[in-house]
């Protein structure tokens, strides 16, 4: 269900020896991550209900939805299946093994609704899911910046790596793996131009289907 390739070239986490004034200068609030488009407000109160932490490793200057977006386009065609990275997040203090990572993924066509048990089914775009440990929006883009007479089917997966198992409440952790998932959903439709924000309500979409 989620596809996960790892940055190269993304946030790292601290290191042994670093000091604590180090790991500050390059801390940052979680509206800041990602090229500072992707999170909401509402999203940041989320990745700290997630990670428990308001700051974070500062990201790459790659890791953006808008350099993402462009990737995408490129990849684009009608009957290609294709997906790649926009952002890793690492609270501060996380280890290595402790991270969020978000990714796209181009879809053939409307989705499947055998899904994993441990899914809820959310009413946001032509499908979202969400769990205690990870959520997505699927949305259907047509725009300008993408070739052909066919929508495109853009899955944006955000998935937390951990060695613990997620502490929490579990329909709390749920609704802001959703609203994540969501955030950085409307910043690629938005991005890519699509038309109606690709169906997606400017606020997340809680309620079960």
């Amino acid at each position: 269900m989620f596809i996960v390739l790892v940055l190269g070239a993304g946030a790292v986490g601290c290191t042994d020896g670093e000091s604590a004034d180090a790991t500050h200068e390059r801390s940052t609030g979680a509206t800041e991550l990602c090229g500072g488009t992707a999170i909401s407000a509402e999203a940041a109160e989320a990745l700290k209900v997630i990670t428990e932490s308001s700051r974070f490793e500062g990201s790459d200057e790659r890791s953006t939805v808008a350099y993402a977006a462009n990737s995408l386009i490129r990849e684009f065609t009608s009957s290609l299946t294709t997906d790649g990275d926009i952002c890793q997040v690492y609270a501060i203090g996380a280890v290595l093994s402790d991270r969020l990572e978000v990714t796209w993924e181009l879809v053939d066509g409307r989705p499947e609704r055998d899904l994993a048990s441990k899914f809820t089914v959310l009413r946001m775009g032509e499908r979202a899911l969400t769990a205690v440990d990870a959520g997505s929006v699927q949305f259907a883009c047509r725009s300008e910046k993408l070739s052909g007479s066919q929508p495109a089917h853009i899955d944006i997966n955000v998935e937390r790596w951990s060695p613990e198992d997620p502490e929490g409440d579990p329909e709390k952790l749920k609704d802001a793996y959703a609203t994540v998932a969501h955030s950085f959903a409307l910043a690629m439709a938005k991005e890519l131009g699509c038309e109606n924000d690709g169906g997606l309500e400017a606020r997340p979409v809680l309620d079960p289907v």
